[in-house]
């Protein structure tokens, strides 16, 4: 009987601890959405936490179309279309390279791997800020600097070695019988690829795209530095609307932008955190 009681008084313990987590991590987001649907004249009474009495969307259609970013005023939708055409090829390009060199340094181990997977996790801890000049200096001898094709370069060159090391860890605890029956079989790199491995990847492609998709699109300094001035990024359309602002500050403006700003990353995780905790249970970060 005591130790039932025991039992149930850690378990009110650890609820009690999630549900205080919980609250401090979604309380900002409270603050932003609560705020976006207020007028001034409501948020200047300094009600932080208060309900919106009169919830309006008409801050969002403005940071939406009508918002100051420098001198133009067409709202953040630009930044957004940017985005997608950054993210999506900045996605899809390192997770499918990714997965090829684990498979291969983990199943097919060429002469040289472990020192190519040495040099790749050597490039995983070096800051991106030691890597800006020479990227540029690189690029603009090439001839595509500040261009799409340059942003996502620059992307692909910054995921390589963490997707490499995901897919690695996670080929590397398939089983290996398989990989032999396959070779038996006739089966080839390409093949057994194509066939056997990446069908058993679904987990762990829908980790690495979680992390690529939030780390891609929530990227301001790579943005800033190699997209140019046509391909801007979402972040940075949304620092331009908050620093380019002129006579009262328009709070609920700014709220309503930062949503639009952070809501694909948050329906990608939403829709597919399931996967997500599969995938690192399946072994793809061990």
């Amino acid at each position: 009987m005591k130790r039932r009681a025991t039992q149930t008084w850690a378990r009110l313990g650890i609820y009690a601890f999630l549900i205080c987590a919980a609250a401090f991590f979604l309380l900002p987001l409270y603050v932003m959405l609560a705020t976006s649907l207020k007028s001034m004249d409501e948020i200047r009474l300094g009600q932080l936490f208060a309900l919106p009495a009169a919830p309006s969307f008409d801050a969002w259609r403005a940071a939406w179309s009508e918002a100051c970013t420098g001198v133009s005023c067409e709202g953040i939708r630009g930044g957004f279309w940017n985005s997608v055409a950054i993210t999506v090829p900045s996605v899809v390009l390192p997770i499918l390279l990714g997965a090829i060199n684990g498979y291969a340094l983990s199943w097919w181990k060429p002469r040289g791997g472990e020192w190519l997977f040495g040099t790749l996790m050597l490039g995983a801890f070096i800051p991106i800020q030691v890597m800006i000049y020479p990227l540029v200096k690189l690029e603009a001898a090439i001839g595509i600097y500040s261009s799409l094709p340059g942003i996502v370069v620059v992307h692909i060159v910054f995921a390589m070695p963490i997707m490499t090391l995901l897919f690695r860890n996670y080929y590397a605890g398939l089983p290996g019988e398989l990989f032999k029956a396959a070779r038996v079989d006739g089966g080839g790199f390409w093949r057994i690829f194509v066939q056997l491995v990446l069908p058993m990847s679904t987990p762990m492609l829908i980790v690495a795209a979680i992390m690529q998709i939030t780390g891609v699109w929530n990227d301001y300094i790579l943005g800033l530095t190699f997209a140019g001035r046509d391909h801007l990024p979402m972040t940075v359309q949304l620092n331009n609307v908050i620093n380019t602002t002129t006579g009262e500050r328009l709070y609920n403006l700014n709220m309503a932008a930062t949503m639009l700003t952070s809501a694909v990353p948050l329906l990608v995780y939403l829709i597919s955190g399931r996967w997500f905790v599969r995938g690192i249970a399946a072994g793809a970060v061990k």
